[in-house]
């Protein structure tokens, strides 16, 4: 699932694409992708025609356009794309949306393959959509608190890299940049979230912030075509992952060949010497 850097990098994208064009018409052309516009897919096209996009903004995994008091919300899911281009290209069979545009400009159009995407309507969502006002800060944020979450992180009998993937705690952290992280900050995935001290939390975080921006320059992660910026090009990140995906290969801080367990049907990958797994007991 594209995380943070991903998504940010889409937002960027859109920004410079779409902002100031004004939508002629919108074609929805997959039911799925707007299953939570509880309206239907004809109320969706018509709250859309005629706005103009004033801006784009994103918290965490969700992006939005502003369009005056109102926004539209999208969350890319697994395979989520939107990718402009020129209005005359063929559409692909995994077009679940289509936002023409009255200057007669490159389209902009919702590309899904698996369809856990979807976007949404949000009536007076400029600022911050109502869908979404339950999930937290995220790290890059301005009003990010890491003092606040460090006192969240006390209350929670977990280990941290579980914790670093609830939303409701900071947005944005998924599998892959939790594992890269937690290997910058010296960590195991299974270190209990409210036994770390706060100069621990801080350097986490810290973690948290530059392996984001590190991402941010390299385009993002891109493992397949399934992630793309909206000019439809792939990010390579992945060349830079320190332990994410390298089960068996050697730490390049230390030697030790890269551990991977299983984690909430997914997977953690650590270095066992780097980061020691926590023996009986909590730590």
């Amino acid at each position: 699932m594209p995380e943070l850097p991903e998504v940010e990098i889409v937002r960027r994208g859109l920004q410079e694409h779409i902002c100031g064009r004004t939508i002629d018409s919108v074609q929805v052309l997959h039911p799925r992708a707007v299953r939570r516009h509880v309206l239907g897919d004809g109320d969706f096209a018509a709250a859309l025609r005629g706005r103009s996009v004033d801006g784009t903004r994103r918290r965490g995994k969700y992006l939005w356009l502003r369009l005056g008091d109102d926004a539209l919300l999208a969350h890319l899911g697994m395979s989520g794309q939107l990718v402009i281009g020129p209005a005359d290209r063929p559409l692909s069979p995994h077009v679940r949306a289509r936002f023409v545009f009255r200057d007669d400009g490159p389209d902009l159009r919702f590309t899904d393959q698996r369809t856990f995407g979807s976007l949404l309507f949000a009536p007076g969502g400029a600022v911050l959509p109502a869908p979404i006002a339950h999930i937290a800060a995220d790290p890059l944020e301005p009003g990010f608190d890491l003092a606040a979450l460090t006192r969240r992180l006390k209350t929670r009998r977990t280990g941290i890299k579980r914790a670093l993937l609830d939303q409701s705690l900071i947005s944005g952290v998924g599998n892959i940049y939790a594992d890269e992280a937690l290997w910058r900050g010296r960590l195991h995935w299974a270190r209990a979230a409210d036994r770390l001290r706060p100069v621990q939390v801080a350097q986490l975080i810290g973690a948290v912030q530059d392996v984001f921006a590190e991402a941010l320059e390299a385009g993002g992660t891109s493992f397949d075509s399934l992630y793309v910026n909206v000019n439809g090009q792939s990010g390579y990140f992945d060349r830079s992952l320190a332990v994410y995906g390298q089960a068996n290969r050697p730490c390049r801080r230390c030697g030790s060949l890269i551990r991977q367990d299983k984690f909430m049907n997914r997977s953690a990958f650590s270095c066992p010497s780097c980061q020691p797994r926590p023996r009986s007991g909590r730590w």
